[in-house]
């Protein structure tokens, strides 16, 4: 037990990768298109609040794929290459997303496939915005236990084709039929003016880089509250009146068709509710537990899908004892969009990159999941 805490595990080095061109708000349209040639309703009211300005989409303007998510990944892990560590040095690949591009294989698999490394144990953690941190934490223990060497871990989406109209013809067209608005219900249009596409990876090594900074992880705390409140966000499933979700494999092909089975949906009254009280609740108990004070951190990386919860989660923390002054906020949400699971990488990433990183400063980084609730805060210190 002493030989593990004197151990240490680092972030070493951070890349990205943002596919294409950025996306600005009048131009989403012409890359995910209209549903029945109609104009969104809901878009500019959603944009309006969420504050995003831009946004990657891994689509040309015909809809057509540049790249897929493994590729998307495949080329932020290559931005870690250099200074004499190779793809053959990696030890460990762990790779998180909400959106792999088939069930099966898993999507660390694919990547590993594509990046031609060696034969290594690889791991794809399952949720949504939280399998990134997942990803950090398994590869952060594993380094940490003496397990592997080093670890790569990544965060990657490629959003933007579950979101397009044509997933959504069928339905519109049986709304249609029924002498309704073909409209899409609200809380599947939501997520269409928010996500975006990306990936961004670390190497983590049990030593500091000698002529740069690095960023030794302090800890990494990940907790679920679905014990405690409904399914939220969901795909591959439809949700029932009662909260119940039906699988998508319990209903036939026209029916999996007539309710866009496979697209992802979430229920903003749930997520309005649950968000922000978990994470300040959340947010204190790994206060106490670590004996540190939020107030006190240097840097403040929240992942928000949406700008409309900078003044909630600024209340809920003030009104818990855990307030963090908004000058220590860190977000780029404006430039690349919510990017899922890879949201906390890129901004990490980001401000690493930016030169304004001193040694001895405190970073917290804290990514909620609203599938089921779940929130993760990470505390990095700058040496």
């Amino acid at each position: 037990m002493s030989d593990i805490n004197n151990r240490a595990v680092y972030i070493t080095r951070l890349s990205k990768f943002l596919p294409n061109d950025p996306v600005m708000n009048d131009e989403m349209e012409d890359f995910i298109g209209q549903i029945k040639g109609q104009k969104s309703r809901s878009k500019s009211i959603i944009l309006r609040s969420n504050g995003i300005k831009s946004r990657y989409y891994a689509l040309d303007k015909n809809g057509k794929s540049t790249h897929t998510n493994y590729e998307l990944t495949y080329e932020a892990i290559k931005g870690l290459i250099g200074n004499g560590f190779t793809l053959k040095d990696i030890d460990l690949l762990s790779c998180g997303t909400t959106s792999p591009d088939q069930m099966l294989p898993s999507h660390a698999s694919m990547v590993q496939g594509k990046l031609g490394c060696n034969s290594i144990e690889v791991i794809s953690p399952a949720g949504s915005c939280n399998s990134g941190m997942l990803a950090l934490k398994y590869g952060y223990l594993s380094v940490l236990a003496g397990m592997s060497k080093n670890a790569v871990c990544s965060g990657s989406e490629k959003i933007s084709t579950w979101i397009q109209s044509k997933n959504f013809g069928e339905e519109a067209e049986r709304l249609e039929q029924l002498g309704k608005n073909p409209y899409l219900a609200f809380e599947k249009e939501f997520l269409r003016w928010m996500l975006s596409d990306g990936a961004a990876a670390v190497l983590l090594q049990k030593e500091p880089n000698l002529d740069e900074l690095s960023l030794k992880i302090d800890w990494i705390e990940i907790k679920s509250y679905a014990n405690e409140a409904d399914t939220c966000m969901c795909a591959g499933a439809v949700q029932k009146e009662n909260g119940e979700l039906i699988p998508w494999r319990d209903l036939s092909q026209q029916e999996q068709m007539n309710s866009s089975v496979f697209t992802l949906r979430q229920d903003t009254r749930i997520l309005e509710k649950n968000i922000t009280r978990f994470g300040a609740k959340f947010l204190v108990e790994v206060s106490e537990k670590h004996s540190f004070n939020p107030s006190e951190t240097d840097y403040f990386l929240p992942h928000m899908s949406s700008e409309f919860f900078r003044k909630i989660i600024q209340k809920d923390s003030l009104d818990h004892g855990v307030e963090i002054p908004e000058e220590k906020w860190f977000t780029n949400l404006h430039k690349v969009g919510n990017v899922g699971s890879a949201s906390a990488f890129l901004m990490l990433e980001e401000l690493y990159n930016s030169g304004k990183l001193k040694a001895g400063e405190k970073i917290l980084i804290m990514v909620p999941e609203s599938a089921r609730f779940s929130y993760a805060y990470m505390h990095l210190t700058v040496v």
